[in-house]
């Protein structure tokens, strides 16, 4: 089968990705790779689809265990025969799997980092023909990532002790430059094909909000709600707003590092299965989980750089349905921020030169988070910005942009601004942001400078000055205008010689008198939608998975859009490939065909 057989008949998609076929292609040339894409862009298919095409088994690093369980259960749903090598695993049930490694039976191993120095794995290696090891959550091999893992220190040895060299591809979701250049440099890729397909997640609506009581703001955003993670900046935290929830009926699941194996296995089995609607968290839930059909995620906390809350928050609608993001903030969230900034990375090998820079870093980046929570600018848009993507300015799809705000086209007016402090240099002269709005007002005591025989003395007169004086702080904030000295004298900036040079646009916000209540987006036939969604609990309690593992959220409402009438028909939604149309298709197309045949009786 070529590529695209083997995405039409395992996965169930008629086409690849932005980015998934460049990778896909640049593996099976035999190309090391590292690949930045987004949570739910869909990095496993870019390792996965080759995996299935090359000889010999293929070794997924990856680094918490409910990630592999995961990405194993999906693939044996499918009819892949796949396998996890990890510490849950007793003896007789990893040597069972090593049994089936060596006789050629397993296509993919998922492997924990720390298995990659046990002399019996690296010895089963060594026996089998392994085309391909993909490092996933690859920024942990940085100290600069936010997650950083000694044991992924280890890979490049594991690679060289191979007898052949493998292809390496490397995924990530969030890596700055320099993480980057440390996953290139540290996994020893050779000459990687690099991608970076953007950092953007269309689908997710992101908003802060100050509430008075974040406890009552809470039960008022999860009203109704199912699939949702609330995350916490302590276990005390954790556990109090786990309580607090189930006192108020809602059906949560409490999970932090301080718990025991077991209770952490029970609560992410009751999340992943919705037998709970709610999970409350620290960060030491979720890095690689794969539940689709996670619709909210509140950050009751201010999360400790933009980097964690861009994994965090990306939990919510892999998928690609809606879904929203809320941080619940305050001031006294920095406070605490800054003390466990203060005792963090001591359980690391680090001097303590390297251990006070990666503090003085992360305060800075803390510094930006709440610079992100304050903002009055496009939420999406400062999220791209740090890193590294250009933005309009204006998403439509953030608190800030579709709430209590309005776009206007400012164009016209910031190069009257800007064209007052050029006519000052011009005349040798320079002013703060206070005289520049006189000059464009017109008002006397401009003129009393003798600045009323500038062009642009009164060019704004039928403006108001809260306007123009709005208009220079976006300017400003916006690096067209550097104010300097103490006495903030307005400077232009190479950007704006390159504005007015190439006749550029400026839109800016500005706040509505009355504020926009956003409902939330139903899906097409939502009747339909909750039938389906029952038969697939149903099904997936039947065998013993988590219910998105037999169908996603996004694949139910294609089926709710497209009511396939038949077998064939059902092979074309979004989602359903060969083995599960065989497995599941007579029962959702009976389903299906009840609904419309009643809804054709109306």
């Amino acid at each position: 089968m070529n590529k695209n057989e083997v995405l039409r008949k395992f996965f169930g998609h008629s086409s690849f990705r932005e980015g998934q076929e460049q990778v896909v292609d640049n593996i099976l040339l035999g190309k090391d790779c590292l690949c930045v894409m987004p949570t739910g862009a869909g990095k496993s298919l870019c390792y996965q689809v080759p995996a299935l095409m090359m000889r010999g088994t293929a070794i997924v690093i990856s680094p918490l265990i409910s990630l592999m369980q995961c990405q194993v259960e999906d693939l044996l749903e499918i009819g892949i025969s796949a396998a996890y090598i990890n510490s849950s695993l007793d003896s007789s049930e990893y040597f069972n799997i090593c049994r089936r490694a060596a006789a050629g039976e397993l296509k993919i191993i998922y492997a924990a980092p720390e298995r990659l120095v046990n002399e019996h794995f690296i010895k089963l290696c060594g026996s089998i023909e392994i085309p391909l090891v993909a490092v996933d959550e690859a920024h942990c091999v940085s100290h600069w990532g936010q997650d950083f893992r000694p044991s992924y220190l280890k890979i490049s040895d594991f690679i060289r002790s191979l007898k052949v060299r493998p292809v390496v591809a490397a995924f990530t979701a969030t890596a700055t430059e320099t993480v980057k250049k440390d996953i290139e440099r540290l996994l020893e890729l050779r000459e990687p094909f690099l991608t970076t397909t953007g950092f953007d997640r269309p689908n997710l609506f992101y908003e802060v909000r100050r509430p008075k009581s974040k406890d009552a703001e809470l039960l008022s955003i999860l009203k109704d709600v199912s699939g949702a993670i609330v995350y916490c900046s302590t276990r005390k935290n954790v556990e109090n707003v786990g309580e607090m929830l189930c006192r108020n009926g809602i059906k949560a699941a409490v999970y932090h590092a301080g718990f025991s194996s077991e209770e952490r296995k029970t609560a992410q089995e009751d999340f992943l299965h919705d037998r709970a609607d709610v999970m409350v968290a620290t960060n030491a839930f979720g890095m690689g989980i794969d539940k689709s059909n996670v619709s909210l995620v509140v950050h009751y906390n201010v999360p400790k750089d933009i980097e964690s809350y861009y994994q965090e928050a990306g939990r919510a609608g892999r998928d690609g349905s809606p879904a929203r993001c809320i941080i619940l903030f305050s001031k006294s969230d920095i406070s605490i921020a800054k003390y466990m900034i203060e005792h963090s990375h001591e359980e690391r090998e680090l001097s303590d030169i390297e251990r006070n820079e990666l503090k003085r870093r992360d305060h800075i980046r803390l510094k930006m988070m709440t610079d992100y929570c304050e903002t009055k600018s496009c939420l999406r848009g400062e999220i791209l910005k740090y890193f590294g993507e250009k933005t309009a300015g204006f998403c439509g799809n953030c608190g800030n942009c579709a709430g209590n705000y309005e776009v206007a086209d400012v164009t016209v007016e910031a190069q009257k601004i800007l064209s007052c402090i050029f006519r000052l240099k011009q005349r040798g002269k320079a002013e703060n942001t206070a005289m520049v709005c006189n000059i464009l007002l017109g008002a006397g005591s401009a003129a009393e400078n003798g600045y009323d025989t500038l062009s642009t003395y009164g060019i704004m007169k039928e403006t108001s000055v809260k306007r123009i004086c709005l208009i220079v702080e976006y300017l400003v904030k916006e690096g067209y205008i550097e104010l300097c000295g103490d006495e903030q004298i307005c400077v232009l900036t190479p950007k704006a010689d390159e504005f007015i040079k190439n006749k550029g646009s400026v839109l800016m916000k500005f706040k509505k008198k009355t504020q926009i209540i956003l409902k939330p987006r139903e899906p097409e036939n939502k009747e339909l939608f909750e039938k389906l969604r029952e038969l697939r609990k149903k099904q997936a309690a039947i065998l013993g998975v988590p219910p998105y593992v037999v169908f996603s959220d996004a694949t139910l409402r294609d089926m709710c859009v497209l009511l396939p009438k038949n077998h064939e028909e059902f092979l074309q939604v979004s989602g359903v490939g060969t083995r599960k149309a065989e497995r599941y298709g007579e029962k959702f197309l009976s389903v299906i065909n009840e609904y419309s045949k009643n809804l054709q009786s109306l």
